[in-house]
């Protein structure tokens, strides 16, 4: 008589059923760049919600008695004369503290790549799905004028609409930084609302939507309900890149004096506060320079490692 075989566990025949966004955050974590640029990024949202935690001395009021440019205590590494050496980074030229100047700015950048791409992602979106599923002359008029924008050069662009926005805003009645904002934000609209479109034309014709349409949907049911949360994939890699996007153009902005304004920090405003310096005191623009370079690096290393994580002909 034949031994019987021991009874499966039920919990070992039931497996998870698939997510097709566990897969995808399995991929991202699987991703070498990715893993490195979300590392980069958790540390640096860290520093933004512990910055005063981590600076001695205030970023806008603290004002070194002999108010003059110091070296950094780490040139003595290099067989110059380190001074103060309470100061990490050194002071800038107004004998502010470079260290706490260089965390409070974190905040700010973050700040302004986050909510120009949140800006430029929500409208583009709106008007990138109207434009490909209605067609036809709405479709022609409103994708002439996005390549009418994309015609311009995006940081003359937003020079233009800095000048314009302050031109009507009342002095002192809001943020300096909101027109660059702002600026920022609509230069991006035409590139998201080109990627939404495109996308767009290609899910409405597929066999699900022609199936909802039979069944009697309304146009915008199928719209927001059906094509639209399936476009929207393309969008995320955009939109991560954005994020380094939208910091390289406020520190640009703030390198020419249209975005934050003195005292306050901001990487690109403290590069063009310190120009003139980039000889006799070049630890002021390596400082905020490596903090540009690092964030956009780490944004730029996510984008990618999503853009793979989001083909399936890559984990075929």
């Amino acid at each position: 008589m034949s031994a019987e075989a021991p009874p499966v566990q039920a919990a070992q025949t039931q497996q998870k059923p698939y997510s097709y966004w566990r897969e995808v955050r399995r991929r991202l974590w699987r991703s070498r760049s990715a893993r490195i640029g979300l590392t980069i990024i958790a540390i640096e949202l860290l520093i933004a919600v512990i910055g005063p935690l981590l600076m001695s001395y205030d970023p806008i009021d603290y004002r070194d008695p002999n108010n003059k440019v110091r070296t950094p205590p780490c040139v003595h590494l290099l067989g110059c004369p380190a001074e103060q050496p309470q100061h990490i980074f050194g002071l800038d030229s107004n004998g502010r503290d470079l260290f706490s100047r260089v965390v409070n700015a974190t905040r700010v950048s973050l700040f302004i790549g986050v909510a120009t791409v949140t800006f430029g992602i929500v409208i583009g979106t709106l008007i990138g799905a109207l434009s490909g599923f209605l067609g036809g002359w709405f479709d022609n008029i409103v994708m002439r004028f996005m390549d009418v924008l994309l015609a311009f050069p995006s940081l003359l662009l937003s020079i233009t609409l800095v000048a314009i926005l302050r031109a009507f805003i009342v002095q002192g009645s809001v943020s300096p930084l909101l027109p660059a904002l702002f600026a920022i934000g609509i230069v991006a609209i035409p590139v998201y609302a080109r990627i939404v479109r495109s996308t767009v034309l290609q899910v409405r014709e597929q066999d699900f939507v022609s199936a909802d349409r039979a069944l009697g949907a309304s146009p915008w049911r199928l719209l927001f309900h059906r094509i639209l949360p399936n476009s929207l994939t393309p969008l995320m890699v955009a939109g991560t890149l954005g994020v380094a996007t939208g910091i390289l153009d406020a520190a640009a902005l703030g390198f020419l004096g249209l975005g934050q304004q003195p005292p306050h920090p901001e990487w690109g405003t403290m590069l063009g506060i310190e120009r003139s310096s980039v000889f006799n005191a070049p630890h002021l623009l390596i400082f905020p320079g490596v903090a540009i370079m690092i964030t956009v690096l780490a944004f730029n290393l996510v984008g990618d490692g999503l853009r793979d994580a989001l083909d399936p002909r890559l984990y075929r």
